[in-house]
């Protein structure tokens, strides 16, 4: 059995936001009863995944809607379980996505007694993150998140900042970013928006490919100046990690999405947190185990469909750095021929910061006496040729 991590969602999708952008705002229906994960579906969930052999590491991610609506009480319950299911000489890994908005201090007091890893959603400054960001009454959320945040400093509790990089922000990447390291918040992540509406036409808030990849491209100009020792951005973390190791730890950049399991608050079965949809459900833990997941045809089908990528992708030059990109970019649905959105800004990416990627690489190489792993592809273009974001441009006078 290939160890997997599990994403629990044990409010569904439910939350005390109303983001305008969130791809669950559909799910939530003001007038059905709040979805809630009983102690009988999360006890079979944490005995059962820990009977199945993670090399003894088993890896819990929270997530929703917002996971803290549980309260307290239930992730003291996640401990008990835990503890008393735990095979001899494991480990256990909890991490938790939020909005930050309901975190107290002794919410905060407790994820730093069990090393909890959150991931905290924040845009940016407050006339960034409060565009969209807002309650159910459309009230700002800034001033909220922050004092989530000093709650987890006052407890030592280790969290990441989340971005997701939509139209209004994705020409601010500068800001964004010195905003971040401003406020001390050195681990970032950072997604782009894409949603989807009727016809499988983007909706206004979402970004383009053109518009995604010079976001990067400002992003890393303002990272390398001196901060590649300093600040961590969980994507330029992935590309370090494949030119130093030669292996993915992001699912995007896999060649297959079996890659872990969406536990949704009722013990359904998903294969991926952006297709937590009917005819994906793999089952649920009430009356089928791991290894019936693990084999289910609609999840292994739903793991190849990443390699079946659009045939221009055979001659990428970064095609090992995405393997056709994630499948929820291919123009919104799960058929895999059709380009990624993001397709034109990767390369464009790709072509403005491999060269400098590739001089970290080495410089790590050598301070780790790591042997150089597999290259990417064949990167080997020179400054009169065509550059590799395919903009027709000579290399020199595009992306260098």
């Amino acid at each position: 059995m290939n160890p997997f991590s599990l994403l629990i969602k044990p409010a569904g999708a439910d939350c005390n936001l109303r983001c305008q952008y969130c791809f669950y705002i559909d799910h939530l229906d003001e007038g059905k009863p709040k979805p809630r994960m009983s102690v009988q579906i999360l006890e079979r969930m944490i005995s059962s995944y820990m009977q199945t052999n993670q090399n003894l590491s088993y890896v819990f991610g929270f997530q929703g809607g917002e996971p803290t609506l549980m309260g307290l009480e239930f992730f003291k319950t996640v401990i008990e379980l835990q503890k008393k299911h735990a095979p001899p000489g494991a480990t256990v890994s909890n991490g938790l996505q939020t909005n930050a908005t309901l975190i107290t201090e002794e919410m905060a007091e407790f994820f730093g007694e069990y090393k909890f890893l959150l991931g905290v959603s924040l845009d940016g400054p407050d006339y960034i993150h409060d565009n969209y960001r807002k309650t159910i009454g459309k009230t700002p959320t800034h001033h909220l998140v922050m004092r989530g945040i000093e709650n987890l400093k006052k407890y030592d509790v280790e969290f990441n900042i989340l971005t997701l990089v939509n139209n209004e922000s994705v020409k601010k990447a500068g800001e964004i970013y010195n905003y971040m390291k401003k406020k001390d918040f050195f681990f970032q992540q950072y997604i782009p928006c894409v949603e989807y509406g009727e016809n499988n036409k983007p909706l206004p808030y979402s970004i383009s490919g053109r518009e995604w990849g010079d976001f990067l491209i400002e992003l890393f100009d303002e990272w390398v100046k001196e901060d590649t020792r300093k600040v961590s951005i969980r994507l330029f973390d992935s590309i370090m990690e494949y030119l130093v190791y030669g292996r993915y730890n992001v699912c995007y950049m896999n060649n297959n999405c079996c890659q872990y399991f969406v536990v949704d608050h009722d013990g359904s079965i998903y294969p991926c947190d952006f297709f937590v949809r009917d005819d994906l459900v793999l089952g649920n833990i009430k009356t089928s185990n791991w290894y019936d997941f693990l084999n289910s045809p609609i999840y292994l089908r739903f793991g190849k469909q990443k390699a079946l990528w659009n045939k221009s992708c055979d001659n990428c030059l970064f095609v090992q750095l995405c393997n056709g990109d994630c499948p929820k970019f291919r123009l919104g649905g799960t058929t895999p021929k059709p380009l990624s959105r993001l397709c034109q800004g990767w390369k464009k990416f790709y072509a403005h910061t491999y060269p400098r990627f590739k001089l970290l690489a080495e410089e790590l190489r050598k301070e780790f006496n790591v042997k150089e792993a597999t290259p990417i592809g064949n990167l080997k273009f020179g400054r009169n040729e065509p550059c590799p974001c395919g903009s027709g441009k000579k290399y020199k006078y595009c992306c260098m």
